[in-house]
């Protein structure tokens, strides 16, 4: 195949660029959809959101317990991530990896004419890597750019749609020139931890360190057996026990849930109709970037399981100009991916030759430099024309 990368920064750098990152960014530091729990078919294990649909479905008693289980053991330790009290594996290679991506993205755009100088990432992610590592490299002083998050205000930082058409701009002493500071706009899809209702509008607080758990003490060790069995191997649903909560005790929990900032797995919508608006102004956004003349969109660690997203990016592909690259963790992922855009030969499906692509591959071997290509571990690349056959992806 020769040395080269399959993303070509110095091909793109100057287009309309676009990131969609899901779960699979953060694997290692929290916890995916993806369940250990045994379906019965060709051993596939269920994902959350699987599970989810299928108690609702069948008014299982174990529905608000296994949404316990995803408040416990997703949502929460989103909520109490620190990067400074992130010290071991492989948490800290996660870290290193959004701070890779970013540096990376950062040079991009520096590369782009004076007025325009940004991106967009989109992510269904809630947690703050993004925001957190951003921060970071801030304060060490050797980067000056702007994570716009959509947030506008002092006291109180409001999220608006309008303010991710905002941009920094430096300006000669006699006013002999002007460039725009390197800007990365970061689009929440689902919602992020971050964010609470203020009346009829969204407010941004990076500060959680008053906000109290869902879960107390007790309610976590009436939940364990639950989610032991929820992450066991060789476990089926009938195997999955009911923790026996009180009616009082769920439909309590289940009410401070709904109004939680995020997207509910099950049915990928908001409890709330401000989340559920702003939700829909960024999905028009994302339509918006990719109808432009010289769009890119770039995913990693995203199985499209949101069908508005992926609806979306299929309408969008009506844009002869529009480039997807899909970076598939392995091969039945690049299976699925292939399935879900078939006949579509703007979509490209990226899978590595030797190995899964993590975000550290997604990095150094498709998002690299051209000096940092190497022939022997390049990633392949293939056209949604003809998919070869096989069975459903692993959602990552």
């Amino acid at each position: 195949m020769g040395a080269r990368l399959v993303i070509s920064i110095e091909d793109i750098y100057n287009q309309d660029i676009n990131f969609l990152f899901g779960s699979g960014a953060s694997f290692g530091l929290l916890p995916t959809l993806q369940l250990q729990l045994q379906t019965g078919f060709e051993d596939r294990r269920y994902t959350l959101e699987e599970l989810a649909t299928k108690l609702e479905r069948e008014k299982d008693r174990r529905l608000i317990p296994l949404f316990m289980h995803y408040y416990a053991n997703c949502i929460r330790p989103a909520e109490e991530l620190r990067l400074d009290a992130v010290t071991t594996e492989p948490g800290a290679t996660v870290i290193k990896n959004y701070r890779t991506f970013l540096l990376t993205a950062l040079e991009m755009v520096k590369r782009r004419k004076a007025l325009d100088r940004r991106c967009n990432v989109f992510t269904t992610n809630y947690d703050g890597c993004f925001p957190l590592v951003a921060d970071a490299l801030i304060k060490e002083g050797h980067v000056d750019f702007v994570l716009n998050d959509g947030g506008r205000g002092f006291t109180r930082r409001i999220v608006q749609a309008r303010n991710f058409g905002s941009y920094l701009c430096h300006g000669g002493v006699f006013g002999r020139y002007q460039s725009s500071i390197p800007q990365i706009n970061l689009i929440h899809l689902h919602g992020s931890v971050y964010w609470s209702k203020l009346e009829a509008a969204i407010r941004v607080d990076y500060d959680l360190k008053e906000r109290e758990g869902l879960l107390d003490a007790d309610a976590r060790a009436l939940l364990q057996p639950f989610s032991a069995a929820l992450s066991n191997p060789a476990a089926t649903l009938d195997g999955v026990p009911d923790p026996g909560f009180t009616d009082d005790v769920l439909n309590a929990f289940w009410a401070k849930y709904e109004l939680m900032p995020i997207v509910n797995p099950t049915k990928w919508k908001f409890h709330e109709t401000v989340y559920e608006e702003h939700y829909y102004q960024m999905l028009r956004l994302l339509s918006y970037e990719l109808e432009k003349p010289n769009a890119v969109l770039i995913t990693f660690g995203f199985s499209f399981a949101d069908e508005h997203i992926l609806n979306l990016v299929m309408r969008s592909l009506s844009n002869p100009r529009l480039q997807v690259f899909v970076c598939c963790f392995n091969s039945l992922e690049r299976t699925s991916m292939e399935q879900k855009f078939k006949g579509h030969r703007s979509v490209k499906c990226l899978m590595l030759d030797d190995g899964v692509m993590n975000f550290t591959a997604f990095n150094e071997k498709v998002l690299g430099w051209p000096d940092a290509a190497d022939a022997s571990d390049v990633a392949t690349t293939a056209p949604v024309a003809a998919p070869a056959a096989g069975g459903a992806g692993v959602p990552i």
